[in-house]
């Protein structure tokens, strides 16, 4: 008889896990929360990115300055006969 009981329990624990959750009231949006500190924390993720993509960027600007060079050193080596 112990073991039918704990056999119930345990299939009524798990049904009751598998059900869904009951959805939050959709009447009323929830209230934005302005948090100081959100705010200072985003400025340095800001700061951060900015300061990877800085040297991207610059790195980026190089490696078009030198494939125009190199087309260029391409195109007079043509223009001499090589």
């Amino acid at each position: 008889m112990h073991l039918r009981h704990a056999s119930f329990l345990f299939l009524a624990f798990t049904v009751v896990a598998c059900s869904a959750p009951t959805p939050p009231p959709t009447d009323q949006p929830p209230e934005p929360q302005a948090d100081p500190q959100a705010a200072a924390q985003h400025a340095r993720d800001t700061q951060l990115r900015d300061a990877i993509q800085r040297p991207i960027d610059k790195a980026k600007g190089v490696e078009d300055t030198t494939l125009k060079a190199a087309d260029e050193q391409k195109q007079q080596i043509e223009d001499q006969g090589g």
